[in-house]
């Protein structure tokens, strides 16, 4: 079975930055595409991004395109999000998940992480 804990959130003002990790094990990641959710208070969970096994398909969501930047080192079993510009609407809980192909779909998704916690706020 694969494991998967995310770390990296925290507090930041609008137009700062963070960068989440996905650390999983139990499984080579090399099998296995890796997708990037949030979820708000009292809204449907948000597909993000996603990065391909090989590492060479990605998939962004409009909301987030040109700000964030996914990214992944199979040999480190972790992928990482690279979150830039910030702001007040990014504000939610931030998950991992695995699937066998890169989607946004929050349903194509087996295994998933506990989630962070990301505030942007002055």
């Amino acid at each position: 079975q694969l494991q998967l804990v995310e770390s990296g959130g925290g507090l930041v003002q609008p137009g700062g930055s963070l960068r989440l990790s996905c650390a999983t094990s139990g499984f080579t990641l090399d099998y296995y595409a890796i997708g990037w959710f949030r979820q708000a208070p009292g809204k449907e969970r948000e597909g993000l991004s996603c990065i391909s096994s090989s590492g060479g398909g990605r998939k962004y969501a409009d909301s987030v395109k040109g700000r964030f930047t996914i990214s992944r080192d199979n040999a480190k079993n972790t992928v990482y999000l690279q979150m830039n510009n910030l702001k007040p609407e990014d504000t939610a809980v931030y998950y991992c998940a695995a699937s066998l192909g890169c989607t946004l779909v929050a349903d194509d998704f087996r295994s998933w992480g506990q989630g962070t916690q990301v505030t942007v706020s002055s």
